[in-house]
C-alpha cells in the first residue's frame, strides 16, 4: 500500500479513483473548499485524520476509518459505498450514512441528522449517537450497546437485533418489520406503531400511547412506565411485569399484567384477552 501522511488536501477530488493506500495523520480542509476527496476509490485506509469538507467517501469499495473527525462541515460523508469500518471517530456531518452496505462501526459518536437512510447490512457497537430519522429504510441491522438520542427513529426497518441499548427517541420503529429488541430502554412516544414481528424481550418501555396498530407484537417479561392507551388495535401476546394505566382496545392475542388503571373496550372488534396476574377477581383472573 502506498502511505500518504501529514499533508493538508483541499482541491476537488483530490484523491480520486485512489486504490489501495493509506493516508494518516492527514487533513481535508482549506481555501479551495474542494468537494470529494476519494470518490470513486478502492481499498483505502484513513487513520487520525480531519475532515472538513463535502462529500468525502462516495462510491467507495473496502474502506477503513480509524480515530477521525468528521465536522458538521463535512455533510454526506460516505454514500453508495460498501465493506465499511468505522472505529473510534466521530461523525457530525449531517445525512453522513447512506445507500451503503456491509458497515461496521464501533466506539464512534455519531450527531448527524438524516442518518444511515437506505443502509443494508450494518453492524455498530459501543457507539452513541444523536439523530433525527435515524437508519430509516434501512435492513440488516445488528446494534450492541448503542445509546441513542432523537426523534423518528428505525422507521421503515426490517431485519434487526438490539442488545443492551439505551433509546430516547419519539416515533420509533414505526412500519418495523423482523425486530428483536433485547435487554434495553426504550424511552418515547407513540412507540412502533403499524410495526410487523417485533419483539421487545427483558426490556423497559417508558412513554405515552406505545404500540398500537401492530401485527406479530411480542412482549417478554417486559417492564412499562407511564404507559397509557397501550396496544390499540394491536395483536398482540404479551408478558408485562409492572402496572400499566390504561389498555384500549387490543384487537388479539393474550396479554398478561399485574394491574391496569383502565382497561378501554368501544371497539366490539376489540378480542385480546388481557389477564391482571395481581388480581384475585375471579377463578381466572381473566377482566374482559
Amino acid at each position: 500500500m502506498e502511505t500518504i501522511q501529514n499533508q493538508k488536501f483541499d482541491a476537488e477530488r483530490a484523491l480520486y479513483g485512489a486504490e489501495e493506500i493509506r493516508v494518516i495523520d492527514c487533513a481535508f480542509d482549506g481555501p479551495a473548499d474542494g468537494e470529494s476527496a476519494f470518490k470513486e476509490g478502492r481499498e483505502i485506509e484513513v487513520q487520525n485524520c480531519f475532515f472538513n469538507l463535502r462529500y468525502p467517501f462516495w462510491h467507495d469499495h473496502g474502506l477503513v476509518i480509524r480515530d477521525s473527525e468528521m465536522t458538521e462541515l463535512c455533510r454526506a460523508a460516505l454514500w453508495y459505498s460498501d465493506h465499511i469500518e468505522i472505529a473510534g471517530s466521530k461523525l457530525h456531518g449531517i445525512k453522513a450514512l447512506r445507500e451503503c452496505s456491509d458497515v461496521l462501526l464501533s466506539n464512534c459518536d455519531i450527531l448527524s441528522p438524516e442518518f444511515g437512510w437506505s443502509v443494508h447490512g450494518i453492524q455498530m457497537d459501543h457507539c452513541t449517537a444523536e439523530s433525527e430519522y435515524f437508519m430509516m429504510r434501512s435492513s440488516n441491522l445488528q446494534f450492541t450497546d448503542v445509546t441513542f438520542k432523537g426523534k423518528y427513529s428505525f422507521q421503515y426497518i426490517e431485519n434487526a437485533t438490539f442488545e443492551n441499548c439505551r433509546f430516547d427517541t419519539k416515533d420509533a420503529f414505526w412500519h418495523a418489520k423482523n425486530v428483536v429488541v433485547r435487554n434495553s430502554v426504550v424511552k418515547g412516544e407513540y412507540l412502533a406503531w403499524y410495526c410487523e414481528n417485533v419483539t421487545f424481550e427483558n426490556c423497559t418501555i417508558i412513554g405515552t400511547q406505545p404500540l398500537c396498530y401492530c401485527k406479530g407484537l411480542r412482549l417478554i417479561s417486559c417492564r412499562m412506565e407511564q404507559a397509557d392507551l397501550a396496544f390499540e388495535k394491536s395483536e398482540v401476546q404479551a408478558t408485562i411485569l409492572t402496572p400499566v394505566i390504561s389498555i384500549k382496545n387490543p384487537y388479539a392475542g393474550q396479554i398478561l399484567v399485574p394491574d391496569v388503571g383502565e382497561i378501554i373496550r368501544d371497539d366490539a372488534r376489540a378480542k385480546c384477552e388481557i389477564h391482571l396476574t395481581a388480581k384475585t377477581s375471579d377463578a381466572n383472573g381473566f377482566c374482559a
